[in-house]
């Protein structure tokens, strides 16, 4: 992984090699018009939340809360809001790969204009993912319900992108074998991850825990990838891709968070190949026909066929089907036909003999896709 560096004029030609784990200095808009197209596998975005505070905000004791106030969160009216929203999903849209997804962190104050707004330009909304806080802040006031929730939009590119990345398995295995659900749970950024300034303030006022962002590329991203984050700010999404094995570009416009941002991902360090692989099944391996075999040579037209006890003994064909005498088939098909079902599972129902063993024909389709991972490798 290269040294975080930071292009401070947009305006050069088109940016290449050099966009990668890099932080943009500028406008998002400006400089996501500068990005080349299709070229982020993932885009995280954090945008303003327009929250429309007015005024200070005290708790009952009469302490002044240290909210949102920037004057990057605050705009003129709905209309403008949807405006700025609109243009740079349009840009990160246009960055985005085919087979990329797109997630939108936003509260009660934004989210919904936001998703409408996505569904608007073709973007096809996979899920809606409640981040619930362990330790919200109070509701100070107490004229409404204690807000302890966050909303991330998760949405592929638009309606006919069927093959963006989901790690299924991963998800799965990591929520202890059950399906990884909709509703996670995690802390506010704290102690030591939370960022302060000389003066012991919050360096950023919306740093989100690097727990949340890690669970995000780990379930839509491969390493490698490279991860768009449009609003950078203190950079949690580029200390986590780093540390992930993934690729990054940052766009953020305050220099006072470009500085931090870089000396915090400069510190870390990445996880090793080995410990960044994940966790597949069935449906993310190659399919592999039968006659694959026998195309690569690793089944001969003639070879005998056994099930497991040798009732019954079938005679491969040079298409790819095999013979019982005059009944031809699929290795399925026959293998079912034989035993009087509906259904057979053809790769674990035959075997073939070696060493006077007899060895399932599912070993040999294991040898023809190692081949075609090594091709594609």
């Amino acid at each position: 992984m290269s040294a975080v560096r930071r292009l401070e004029d947009l305006s050069s030609a088109p940016l290449k090699a050099e966009w990668l784990d890099t932080i943009l200095k500028g406008d998002c808009i400006a400089a996501l018009e500068r990005l080349p197209e299709k070229s982020a596998d993932v885009v995280f975005a954090d945008p303003p939340y327009n929250l429309q505070l007015e005024g200070a905000l005290h708790r009952p004791d009469q302490s002044l809360v240290d909210a949102v106030d920037d004057a990057w969160d605050h705009f003129d009216s709905f209309a403008a809001y949807d405006a700025f929203t609109r243009a740079w999903l349009l840009a990160a849209r246009r960055v985005l790969k085919p087979n990329g997804t797109i997630w939108v962190i936003g509260s009660y104050h934004n989210i919904f204009r936001v998703g409408a707004i996505m569904q608007d330009l073709g973007f096809w909304v996979l899920n809606d993912i409640v981040w619930r806080k362990t330790n919200p802040m109070p509701n100070f006031r107490g004229r409404r319900f204690q807000n302890a929730h966050e909303t991330m939009i998760w949405a592929s590119r638009d309606r006919d992108a069927k093959s963006y990345t989901f790690n299924y398995e991963s998800m799965k295995a990591a929520n202890d074998d059950v399906q990884m659900r909709s509703d996670w749970l995690f802390p506010i950024c704290t102690g030591k991850e939370r960022l302060k300034n000389t003066e012991g303030a919050k360096m950023h006022p919306t740093q989100k825990p690097e727990a949340l962002l890690a669970r995000v590329l780990l379930a839509s991203s491969k390493p490698g990838d490279v991860v768009l984050d449009p609003f950078f700010g203190s950079g949690t999404t580029g200390a986590v891709a780093k540390r992930l094995g993934r690729r990054f570009i940052g766009i953020e416009r305050d220099p006072d968070y470009i500085e931090a941002a870089k000396e915090r991902i400069a510190a870390i360090e990445p996880l090793d190949d080995e410990n960044l692989t994940l966790m597949t099944g069935k449906r993310a391996e190659p399919r592999v026909a039968f006659v694959s075999l026998i195309e690569s040579g690793l089944v001969k037209p003639g070879t005998q066929l056994f099930d497991r006890k040798k009732r019954w003994t079938a005679s491969v064909r040079a298409d790819g089907t095999i013979a019982i005498g005059h009944e031809a088939g699929s290795i399925h098909r026959l293998g079912a036909r034989v035993q009087g079902l509906d259904a057979c599972n053809g790769w674990t129902f035959w075997h073939f003999e070696e060493a006077g063993a007899l060895k399932p024909i599912d070993e040999l389709r294991q040898v023809a896709r190692q081949s075609l991972a090594a091709v594609g490798a």
